[in-house]
């Protein structure tokens, strides 16, 4: 089991505090952080898709911010959770995902998802609809720019014509996947992703996910999934909890921070609890 937490969005606004939060967390024996991909904040009730919604956080770019501290780590891994890879360019998300993880010493992961915001598609200069269609489209590409010298690829989104990063020494990038519960989502990742995080509770989707990866002729034992666990007052619970999860099938443990809490006050009890779940599980 791998534990990790992710970097506060809306608790620090500046790369200083991001830096001591991340080197207490390697310091405390944590494997992985993780960051948001979005581009672009929104306030509440702008977009009719889901009004309740608000972006406001500062939203730290994940491959400038990790490219940051791993300058300054050793050891913590990083993982996008997620980028919006629809809305980007593949060659420059391969591009600056293979930078990363050669700075990196092989401790980035690309995290990937598809959004639901059109306003923040649109800024970009893209289209939300066929963000499905076009993720399975850019997974294929990236894997062909990460692995081949030179890649040629004619597909509905790409053409790629005799290009290539013009780097040899990548390190192994996984991809993992961000998504709701839906089926079209859970059968994408059974095809086509190395790790899962769900963006609900992992144990009421992840029988299903097994399944499908049974049908698509892919090893569920072979996938990464990501679960959450709050970080609370009460470690007894924290512990039984990672325990289920652990059985369930999940191989990262996310510990995150009751809502409530003021960074220092949050971070507190992050490090506590992965105290005691080493002590407990190792």
């Amino acid at each position: 089991m791998l534990y990790g937490s992710p970097i506060p969005i809306t608790a620090f606004r500046d790369f200083d505090a991001v830096r001591d939060y991340i080197l207490t967390l390697e310091d405390a024996g944590f494997d992985f952080t993780s960051t948001s991909g979005h581009v672009l904040g929104q306030p509440s009730g702008t977009n009719p898709q889901r009004p309740d919604r608000q972006y406001v956080g500062p939203f730290y770019d994940p491959i400038v911010t990790f490219s940051y501290l791993a300058g300054l780590t050793r050891r913590i891994r990083f993982i996008t959770g997620i980028l919006i890879l629809p809305a980007w360019p593949t060659a420059l998300a391969a591009k600056q995902s293979a930078e990363l993880a050669i700075l990196s010493g092989g401790r980035f992961e690309l995290g990937v998802g598809i959004s639901w915001n059109a306003a923040e598609y649109r800024a970009l200069g893209q289209k939300i609809q066929g963000r499905g269609a076009r993720i399975e489209e850019q997974v294929a590409v990236l894997r062909l720019l990460w692995s081949e010298p030179y890649v040629t690829f004619e597909g509905r989104y790409h053409n790629l014509d005799k290009v290539g990063l013009n780097r040899t020494n990548i390190p192994p990038i996984p991809i993992w996947m961000g998504t709701e519960s839906g089926e079209v989502a859970l059968r994408r990742v059974a095809r086509i992703a190395d790790g899962w995080m769900s963006l609900g509770d992992p144990l009421t989707d992840l029988p299903r996910l097994q399944q499908y990866m049974r049908e698509a002729g892919r090893d569920p034992s072979q996938l990464k999934v990501r679960g959450p666990l709050v970080a609370g007052d009460d470690t007894k619970a924290a512990v039984e909890r990672a325990r289920t999860l652990a059985a369930a099938g999940v191989t990262h443990i996310n510990v995150v921070a009751p809502p409530d809490r003021g960074p220092q006050v949050a971070l507190r009890g992050i490090v506590a609890t992965r105290k005691a779940l080493a002590e407990a599980l190792g």
